[in-house]
C-alpha cells in the first residue's frame, strides 16, 4: 500500500520536476508588462485649471534581455484627461489664460530606456529593479471653441520598482503558461517614474509636460 502511495507520487510530481528543470536550464530573452496607475504632471496649474492634480495612465513594455540582469526596450502609454475651465495647453502656448468650456488633454508618452534588475537566481521572490532613457511625450489639447493644440516634447526620464515572484503561488498555472506559451516567469510589480520633456511657449519661457508616475502591473518573461 504504501508502495503504491510513493509511486503514485513520484508519477504526479514527476512532470513539474521535469518542467522546472527545463525551465532553469533555459533563461528568458524578453520582457512583456502591462501596467497603469496614476500620472501627476509637474505643471504647477493643473489642479487650478481643471481641479485635481492626477491622470489615469495605462502603458505596456516590451524589452530585450542583452544579459539576464539588463535589458533595452520601448514602452508605449496613454494618459487622458477632460474636464471644464480654462485650457491649459492652449494657455501655456499663447502665454495668456484661455478660457474655455469642456478640455480635453490626451497625452502619448514614448520611452526607449535600459534597465538593471537585481536577479541573481530564477526563484528569487523579490527583484528589485532601476532604469531610465529617452522619452518623448505627444500631446493634443482640445478645448471648446478653441482650435486643438498639439505637438511633442524631448526629454528623459527614470523608474525603480520591484516586482515579486507570483509562479510559487500556483505552479501548475505556472507550468501551464511555460508549455503553452514560453512564459518562464510572472511576476507582480510596483514603479515609480519621473520624465522630464519640455516645450517653449510663446512667452519665451519652458514648460515641464513631464511629471511623476506610480504604477502597477502584470510582467511576463518569456
Amino acid at each position: 500500500m504504501i508502495k503504491r502511495i510513493v509511486l503514485s507520487l513520484i508519477i504526479l510530481l514527476l512532470p513539474a520536476t521535469v518542467i522546472a528543470a527545463e525551465k532553469e536550464n533555459l533563461r528568458p530573452h524578453w520582457s512583456l508588462e502591462l501596467k497603469g496607475g496614476m500620472y501627476y504632471p509637474d505643471l504647477d496649474q493643473w489642479s487650478q485649471f481643471l481641479g485635481k492634480n492626477r491622470l489615469p495612465q495605462y502603458a505596456g513594455t516590451i524589452a530585450y534581455k542583452v544579459l539576464r540582469q539588463i535589458e533595452v526596450g520601448f514602452e508605449g502609454g496613454y494618459i487622458h484627461d477632460e474636464g471644464a475651465g480654462k485650457a491649459l495647453l492652449h494657455s501655456q502656448a499663447a502665454g495668456t489664460t484661455v478660457a474655455a468650456g469642456s478640455v480635453t488633454y490626451e497625452f502619448f508618452p514614448l520611452q526607449a530606456f535600459v534597465l538593471v534588475r537585481g536577479i541573481f537566481n530564477e526563484g528569487q521572490w523579490i527583484v528589485p529593479y532601476v532604469g531610465g532613457g529617452w522619452t518623448r511625450i505627444y500631446y493634443r489639447s482640445k478645448a471648446e471653441m478653441q482650435d486643438t493644440i498639439k505637438g511633442s516634447a524631448d526629454g528623459y526620464h527614470g523608474r525603480a520598482g520591484i516586482q515579486l515572484l507570483l509562479d510559487g503561488l500556483d505552479e501548475s498555472a505556472a507550468n501551464g503558461l511555460f508549455l503553452d506559451y514560453g512564459v518562464h516567469h510572472t511576476y507582480l510589480f510596483f514603479e515609480a517614474q519621473v520624465s522630464r520633456a519640455l516645450i517653449n511657449t510663446t512667452a519665451g519661457e519652458s514648460v515641464n509636460l513631464g511629471g511623476t508616475s506610480f504604477l502597477a502591473g502584470l510582467l511576463f518573461e518569456f
